[in-house]
């Protein structure tokens, strides 16, 4: 079995990858080296990679490295002769379509749940949203998109009476805060976010022509100007690949290995009890699904214990330790790694040169191994920046370009509310009213019709997935 190198005689087993990992340090010590090298000896694997690239350092792994006087003494004192340098296949993805392919999710996918968080909503809004999905499910309306969304729940409040005799009382301001809520996400560039086709989780699942897995760089960027768009966003990938991959237990080398930058974010002090359940339950079975994933932070504390004491294989880089909550960060660190005799992990900690790391890693039969302090390889890919072109040549010659570049506005809840609507004014006087809340077949037909268009206009892809699947499960 072929290892993952990360130092001069310490080697990640890829069967023990799913027993997920965690990559912490300072600011400049060493952490993306360290993705970098872990990303190209999944490639080389035939594992593929899920990366989101904050700094837009990443995208680089496309292209051969060169040598440098830093590089070569790096691989001189490792004891590495037989380094060469070589670039791995990317596909290159972007929530804001502009230095990738478009990253899309429908609203149905992203879920009442991460949609509550994403928009900030207070306790009353939240249940307004949920019950604004109750009735989505109920009368067959596809939520799609945004304008789905509002068209939902300015139905709502249209019919509010009809409404309230099931579902309860929702308050004219409630609706209306939702509104503005939407409006204020739209403002902010994210209408593009909510579509279609939305990501099929196999596009992320494939080896190039040679057998090398494709590391799926997510530009990140921008998005982690918005950090709660981010956190959810990859939270809602995450869950994604928990609930649509089958079992495959242990197997020798993992399906996945995804990588979750700025990790922090995901566990603010904030974040409700619900989501926090839900990050430790996919944590904690998706090994079962064959996928490991690694959070990376610059503290290892800003973890939870229940999610840290999950991840088995630990990379940790220099941390910094100035006033005595720091010092007492050192001391908890130092206590989850094995014991060495021959290392004074606290003190290392904070000598640690660049590159350098404290690693704990997991023995054949899954056991901790004591720490070890190793030098990091480099790279056998570029650190030069992608230049516009080059990223533009990437995403134009990927063979999902067809698939994802042009966004489907099909027959979804704006449409048939549309139509309901216009049908209802249309109608005589003294004709009675249909029945609120609950379209006509002719509009679930209508929806059935669309839906089956899109699936036999992209053979192979499972739309269906994000409109039955997804849309009754999540609820």
């Amino acid at each position: 079995m072929q290892h993952i190198r990360l130092g001069a005689h310490t080697f990640l087993r890829p069967d023990k990858t799913n027993q997920h990992g965690l990559i912490a340090g300072a600011t400049g010590t060493g952490k993306t080296v360290t993705l970098k090298v872990l990303c190209e000896q999944f490639s080389a694997l035939g594992v593929s990679t899920v990366v989101a690239d904050v700094k837009g350092d990443l995208a680089n792994l496309c292209r051969p490295g060169t040598m440098n006087d830093h590089i070569l003494q790096r691989l001189d004192e490792i004891g590495i002769a037989d380094f060469s340098f070589r670039g791995f296949p990317v596909t290159l993805w972007d929530v804001y379509g502009a230095e990738g392919l478009p990253l899309r999710v429908t609203v149905s996918e992203m879920g009442p749940l991460l949609l509550s968080r994403l928009l900030e909503l207070n306790d009353t809004q939240d249940g307004a949203l949920r019950i604004a999905f109750k009735i989505a499910d109920a009368e067959g309306l596809l939520l799609l998109d945004a304008k789905d969304l509002r068209s939902l729940l300015t139905h709502i409040g249209e019919h509010a009476k009809d409404y309230s005799l099931t579902y309860g009382r929702i308050a004219p301001q409630t609706l209306a805060a939702l509104q503005r809520k939407l409006l204020l996400l739209e403002d902010g560039s994210h209408t593009s976010f909510f579509g279609e086709p939305s990501l099929r989780i196999a596009d992320l699942l494939r080896t190039d022509e040679s057998g090398d897995g494709v590391i799926n760089v997510i530009n990140s960027k921008q998005l982690l100007q918005q950090p709660m768009l981010y956190a959810m966003f990859l939270l809602w990938l995450l869950s994604e690949l928990f609930d649509m991959l089958p079992e495959v237990g242990n197997p020798d080398k993992p399906k996945l290995v995804f990588f979750f930058d700025e990790a922090h974010l995901l566990f603010t002090a904030d974040m409700p009890a619900a989501i926090r359940t839900r990050i430790e339950q996919v944590v904690r079975l998706i090994r079962s699904k064959g996928v490991g994933v690694f959070f990376i932070t610059q503290n290892p504390l800003d973890i939870p214990d229940t999610v840290l004491n999950q991840l088995a294989n630990r990379i940790i880089h220099q941390l910094r330790a100035y006033s005595p909550r720091e010092r007492k960060t050192l001391r908890a660190v130092a206590d989850t790694f094995r014991a060495n005799p021959a290392l004074d992990v606290e003190a290392e900690l904070t000598a640690l040169r660049t590159g350098e790391a404290l690693i704990s890693l997991l023995d054949e039969s899954g056991s901790p191994l004591p720490v070890e302090k190793v030098l990091i390889p480099p790279p056998a890919s570029s650190f030069t920046p992608l230049t516009d072109e080059e990223y533009r040549r990437i995403v134009l010659d990927s063979p999902l370009y067809d698939a994802y570049h042009d966004a489907v506005d099909r027959y979804s809840a704006y449409e048939a509310l549309a139509e309901q609507a216009k049908q209802a004014a249309a109608s005589p006087a003294d004709e009675p009213p249909a029945r609120r809340g609950r379209p006509s077949k002719t509009y679930v037909e209508k929806g059935i019709d669309s839906m089956v268009t899109t699936i036999t206009r992209t053979i192979g892809r499972e739309i269906a997935r994000g409109i039955l699947g997804t849309f009754l499960r999540k609820r």
